[in-house]
């Protein structure tokens, strides 16, 4: 299995951007599908998760700006992400787990490389 996220790149503040990350291989569908973001200097973080079956998890930072959702015909998952804050500037990474996975990252076994978000005015 490889993730391939992108996406990423320089937003306004207030604007939006949409990440994206194909899955390659044939558990995508039985798999919870996560992002987690690494601002600079700190520490890796969890955004957003989908379950198997479409249930969505938020962090509170960027909850009802942000939105989850996957499409199982093309083994793909989106990041939404609007109203963008500076705070939201962070390599985003998108992750493969267990059909539950959710909030922590030792729930989920495959991640991708890493894409640059860089939110300023």
């Amino acid at each position: 299995v490889q993730l391939q996220a992108c996406g990423g790149g320089l937003g306004q503040i207030g604007g939006s951007l949409r990440l994206s990350c194909a899955a390659s291989g044939p558990t995508f569908v039985s798999s919870a599908m996560g992002w987690f973001r690494q601002p600079p200097g700190k520490e890796r973080e969890f955004v957003a998760a989908i379950t198997y079956n479409g249930v969505t998890y938020y962090a509170d930072s960027v909850k009802g700006r942000f939105t989850i959702s996957r499409d199982n015909a093309k083994d793909t998952v989106w990041l939404q992400m609007n109203s963008l804050k500076p705070e939201d500037t962070a390599v985003y990474f998108c992750a493969q787990g267990g059909p539950e996975a959710r909030y922590y990252d030792d729930e989920y076994d495959m991640w991708g490389q890493g894409t640059l978000v860089t939110v300023s005015s």
